[in-house]
């Protein structure tokens, strides 16, 4: 425990530790979230000049405050939404004789935003009713005959089944995804959608992709440093021996890589406190995305991605640490670490579509947002949804470098 204390107090006191923290800290919670909440996001649009104002936190508490009007997402508060929408449009268009997007911004601030959500959830469902000509002029909830949007729940399914259709998800695969779909509690309950969208969508989903950068440069050092500091004679001779020592070193790693999660993590959901609360959170994710399958709330979705990116941050840090025993050189273990994340971005969608999905397996390279859509994975003759495998995978595969990371460093301290 001693070892591991020392091993743990001299990873923190390096500047690049230091630094590295501090930038992972500022980009995730501070630009990433505050500034996102506050300003660039959900800040209020200027009517004077292009961008947003310093006020998300008063804006956000008005988008709440009109979106508990509609309470359940039914045929009839979807219609009353599309005939407020209708009729603010309306009105607007009379007090400044204008049209198109300008429009659309303005209605969509005075509605409490999440115009394009729904909007989504209309093309989706009712695709008969978009009009050709009007593609280019207007949205079609602009258009769209309010009393024309029955059978909601009833037109969700056969959207779901339409698009399995689509993507080729046949016969015992859509009947697998069909008993999923199946535990999707009714009616939706309807709170304010684009918070929780945009912590979803946006937030969580390359968080890990973000902190992979930090983790790579830290840890891997942690083992090839000590051949660029000339420690390696000197540990060879201590009372300790490299065995304790590349298991301090280990949990070292693990602990760093825990800790800078649990800094990034907690800053950011204080800060989703703040200015979202906890208002929504028995919403289902299909109220952002229809045709999800996921039997999932908002809060058990963002369990979900938060779990993703720790298990995946532990699995990824395995991997460094296999890289940084493997080689002397701390830039060579840094670049193929960075190559193990960022290196399939570069062939996605130019490999075929089974290699991409293994990609997806392989540690902070696959996203928690896979909860949205309909991915499988067909192994030893059965279907398995693609969040099962996601989230246990990259962390296995971090388990199972450690044993040969320990040996490769064991054998180049006895050279």
């Amino acid at each position: 425990m001693e070892l591991f204390r020392l091993e743990h107090k001299k990873l923190w006191r390096k500047n690049s530790t230091k630094i590295c923290v501090l930038l992972c800290f500022f980009y995730c919670v501070i630009f990433g979230s505050f500034m996102i909440y506050q300003w660039i996001t959900f800040g209020s649009r200027n009517d004077y000049v292009e961008g947003r104002n310093f006020d998300g936190y008063e804006n956000i508490r008005k988008c709440q405050a009109y979106a508990r009007k509609y309470k359940e997402l039914t045929d009839e508060s979807l219609q009353q939404w599309v005939r407020d929408f209708q009729g603010l449009k309306a009105q607007l268009d009379e007090e400044r004789k204008t049209q198109g997007a300008e429009d659309w911004e303005t209605v969509n601030k005075r509605q409490g935003s999440g115009l394009f959500v729904i909007n989504g959830w209309i093309s989706t469902l009712y695709p008969e009713l978009e009009e050709a000509d009007m593609r280019y002029v207007d949205i079609m909830c602009g258009y769209v005959k309010p009393e024309k949007l029955t059978g909601l729940y009833e037109r969700r399914e056969k959207a779901v089944e339409t698009f399995l259709d689509i993507s080729g998800q046949t016969g015992g695969e859509k009947e697998y995804l069909f008993r999923i779909n199946e535990k999707v509690r009714k009616p939706f309950p309807w709170k304010w959608i684009p918070g929780w969208e945009t912590v979803l969508g946006n937030l969580l989903a390359d968080l890990g992709m973000v902190m992979a950068l930090f983790f790579a440069i830290v840890l891997s050092s942690l083992f090839a440093g000590e051949w660029h500091d000339n420690t390696s004679s000197i540990i060879l001779t201590t009372k300790n021996g490299w065995r304790q020592l590349a298991a301090a070193k280990i949990l070292t790693g693990l602990s760093f890589t825990l800790e800078l999660f649990a800094m990034v993590a907690v800053g950011m959901i204080l800060l989703q406190l703040v200015f979202l609360g906890t208002e929504g959170w028995n919403m289902p994710i299909q109220m952002i995305k229809m045709i999800a399958i996921a039997p999932m709330n908002m809060l058990q979705a963002e369990i979900y991605e938060y779990a993703f990116t720790l298990l995946g941050a532990v699995g990824f840090a395995g991997v460094v640490m296999l890289f940084s025993a493997r080689c002397k050189n701390q830039v060579l273990a840094l670049l193929l670490s960075l190559a193990v994340v960022y290196g399939p971005m570069a062939f996605k969608e130019k490999v075929p579509i089974q290699l991409e999905k293994a990609f997806d397996l392989l540690p902070l390279v696959g996203s928690g947002t896979d909860i949205f859509r309909t991915n499988t994975f067909h192994i030893f003759g059965r279907y398995i949804w693609s969040p099962y495998l996601l989230i246990w995978v990259p962390v296995m595969i971090g388990v199972l470098c450690l044993p040969p990371a320990v040996r490769g460093w064991a054998r180049r301290m006895r050279v």
